[in-house]
């Protein structure tokens, strides 16, 4: 063995200013010290005043700690205010953030209701405005957040970029002796969007804190490198996201693989897994993978985890499998109210595994947990509590008996 121990890893920490996202008395950190947020966005129309707090209720008790609203329409404007009115009968104080594209100068100004109600606005420089129009509508919006004290995101994205900036930008490019690729003067782009936005939002007397920045694309490397670039030039809070991420497995995959290595590098303060739904699939699951990402880089605990083996020619009985599904839903589905009830039950670790292999060794290393007996091997299954062999379990009814224990140490150790 060397002399040296070989270093952990963990995520570097990135000094950035620390903005505040409010309702109320309810305050959401982000940048700074405050841990990396998950925020969501509705695919309700906003003018359904009820269908739009049903689904921001349902993302704010999945674990959503900001949520983001369409607001398109004098309508949708109209709605905000009753939206919020809502969600505080319902004791969900989750600040929302208004998306605001083309019109937003108009709605804010016109809708001062709305513009309280909101607790962060999102501007995307390429949609406010051409010319001479662009600098004073973005004004307004900037005037709106000034007055209401209200947070911004200035989030530009690939597909709607500021057409002058680049064609400046590409012209400035072609002059060179040695040009770059169009796609390297397109990330330049974005990210002078962004910083030029933040400046002039300076300038009109926003406070520098209160600004985040985002250049979102949907591709995993282009996004790595623009926001590599991005962290370099600028202290403000960033939020990380792929633009589209796509459905299923491979949005997922791509999400986890961009945030990952960026939050690892310590760039990002929120994120957003912005995953098309399969059909009838819960809007929330955007919010579950979020959440696991950060858990799984040790950034967060959001639910206790739950590890099992993947199964092989041991593990012919589905049994096991069974049980860490039931586990997981039944720790996931009582977390709303367990985290006030059992504070820091969220770290807690149990294994349900499914042979003598590893089984007692994970269970071991686990708060909690249960080896079941794999093909041929004894009917018996030991279970392991904070390290220790506690007891074994035999017969048909081993799940249930193991769940109950489960909640019994969960109220022991955290009630």
């Amino acid at each position: 063995m060397d002399d040296k121990p070989i270093d952990f890893a963990v995520p570097s920490v990135r000094n950035t200013l620390q903005a505040r996202v409010s309702w109320g008395e309810h305050v959401v950190t982000v940048g700074g010290d405050a841990p990396v947020r998950v925020q969501s966005m509705t695919n309700t129309d906003t003018e359904d005043v009820i269908g739009t707090a049903i689904q921001v209720k349902e993302l704010a008790l999945a674990g959503s700690e900001l949520v983001r609203i369409t607001v398109n329409t004098p309508e949708a404007a109209q709605a905000v205010p009753h939206i919020r009115e809502q969600l505080d009968r319902m004791d969900i104080h989750v600040p929302l953030i208004g998306d605001f594209h083309y019109n937003g100068h108009r709605l804010l100004t016109d809708y001062p209701e709305c513009a309280k109600a909101l607790s962060k606005y999102r501007i995307n420089p390429g949609n406010v405005g051409k010319g001479d129009k662009h600098d004073k509508q973005f004004g307004q919006m900037i005037e709106a957040a000034i007055r209401y004290d209200k947070a911004v995101r200035i989030g530009v994205n690939w597909g709607s970029m500021d057409q002058e900036l680049l064609a400046s930008l590409m012209d400035a490019n072609a002059k060179r002796p040695q040009p770059f690729e169009s796609k390297q003067v397109m990330y330049e782009a974005l990210i002078t969007s962004a910083i030029d936005s933040a400046k002039l939002a300076e300038k009109m007397g926003l406070a520098p804190q209160q600004i985040l920045l985002s250049c979102k694309v949907s591709s995993v490397q282009d996004l790595i490198a623009v926001y590599r670039e991005l962290a370099k030039r600028c202290q403000y809070a960033l939020h990380l996201g792929l633009t589209e991420a796509g459905m299923g497995v491979r949005g997922t995959v791509a999400s986890a693989t961009a945030l990952s290595i960026l939050l690892q590098e310590g760039i990002g303060d929120t994120i957003r897994v912005s995953l098309t739904p399969e059909p009838g699939e819960s809007r929330t699951q955007e919010v579950v993978i979020a959440s696991e990402i950060l858990q799984a880089l040790g950034m967060r605990s959001f639910v206790p985890s739950v590890t099992a083996c993947p199964g092989c020619g041991r593990t012919t009985s589905t049994t096991f499998q069974e049980m860490a599904k039931s586990i997981d839903d039944y720790l996931r589905g009582q977390m709303p109210i367990w985290r006030s009830k059992y504070p820091g039950v969220e770290a807690l670790k149990v294994a349900v595994m499914g042979c003598i292999v590893n089984g007692p060794g994970e269970s071991k290393h686990a708060d909690i947990g249960i080896s079941l007996p794999g093909s041929g091997e004894a009917p018996a299954a030991p279970v392991f509590i904070d390290g220790e062999k506690a007891m074994t379990l035999r017969g048909e009814h081993i799940a249930q008996e193991f769940h109950q224990i489960v909640e019994n140490y969960i109220e022991k150790r955290y009630g």
